[in-house]
């Protein structure tokens, strides 16, 4: 029971930092009082969250060797002894290669940032709905006008076209030009999280089934002897191959987390969304059903940008310009 209570407090640990992440990145204005330590955390939060910052980065790279090492040096020799495929063995140095380089050209590509000499031909390429954004509306820090579908990002300091989100993990804005890398970039990194979980679970597996340990016995506390269950057999295999199962644990909750999140943005891709559209909208129709009276009619968000699955996706991978809008209209 004091491995289940140590593995339960890991499992913990990996969850709270997991909230506490989200919660930091969208917890401007949480501190209202003027207290210095109160001061000194916001200034700390603002600098981690809201600065351009190569420290996620870092931390993302140094989170990606430490698995792939703990893989090459244990699970990957294990399983090579044990006579797995070695296509099998080598999906996930495959998936690590794609993911790079949808990594570089993530964080290095322009995502659509809106200047003064090209603002002319952004604010024709998609139409004003009138509800989530309104033509005339000044940007007050860049003092122009925005586009329809753009947003100011205040950690870059630009308006972007087609915003997205900011992402801290690849330090750039998510926008018109590299969405397609980005939704790339979390297939594959989604992707190598269930290679290494299902090979990892494999490996234990095969291990327990080789030793026989499930047809076996222990003796308890009390010297009564007691039939291998679950908990023995994952104590043992926790005492037995500590890394591969402290490794597995976080690869499993890593492929859970990015797994909804990649299912969410193929969700906006096939809507032709983005995720402050998506919040925008919500928003909208929260704000509105506050002031509905019973007799009216609910208030329904139109969203006038899909233009179906397969037109929505073309559009994530070739970004419709001024002149090919000229083309179809």
């Amino acid at each position: 029971m004091d491995f289940l209570t140590l593995f339960l407090l890991y499992l913990c640990f990996l969850v709270s930092f997991v909230a506490l992440l989200g919660v930091c990145s969208g917890g401007r204005g949480i501190y209202h009082r003027s207290s210095q330590l109160q001061n000194v955390t916001h200034q700390a939060l603002h600098r981690l969250f809201y600065t351009r910052s190569c420290l996620f980065v870092v931390l993302h790279i140094l989170l990606e060797a430490a698995v792939y090492g703990e893989y090459t040096w244990e699970v990957f020799v294990y399983c090579w002894e044990l006579q797995f495929h070695l296509l099998l063995l080598l999906l996930p140095y495959l998936l690590l290669a794609g993911n790079v380089g949808c990594f570089l050209l993530c964080s290095r590509a322009d995502p659509g940032i809106i200047t003064k000499s090209n603002h002319a031909s952004v604010v024709k390429v998609y139409a004003y709905d009138g509800v989530l954004f309104q033509k005339g509306i000044l940007c007050p820090t860049c003092n122009m006008e925005k586009p329809a579908r753009s947003k100011h990002c205040s950690v870059c300091g630009v308006c972007v076209q087609r915003v997205d989100h900011h992402c801290v993990w690849l330090n750039n804005c998510i926008g018109a030009r590299n969405a397609r890398y980005f939704l790339l970039y979390l297939s594959t990194l989604t992707a190598m999280a269930a290679a290494i979980t299902t090979i990892s679970a494999a490996l234990l597996r095969h291990l327990v089934l080789l030793s026989g340990m499930m047809h076996g016995t222990y003796l308890d506390e009390q010297g009564h002897e007691q039939p291998v269950g679950i908990f023995f057999l994952v104590q043992h295999l926790f005492l037995t191959f500590p890394r591969i199962v402290f490794m597995l644990g976080f690869v499993i909750l890593l492929t859970l987390v990015l797994g909804a999140y990649s299912c969410f943005h193929l969700y906006l891709a096939l809507t032709n969304q983005t995720s402050n559209e998506w919040c925008k909208s919500r928003r909208y129709r929260w704000s509105h059903q506050q002031t509905l009276q019973p007799h009216d009619r609910q208030v329904v968000y139109k969203n006038i940008y899909s233009r179906g699955v397969w037109m929505n996706l073309k559009e994530i991978f070739k970004p419709p310009t001024l002149l090919e809008r000229k083309k179809k209209t």
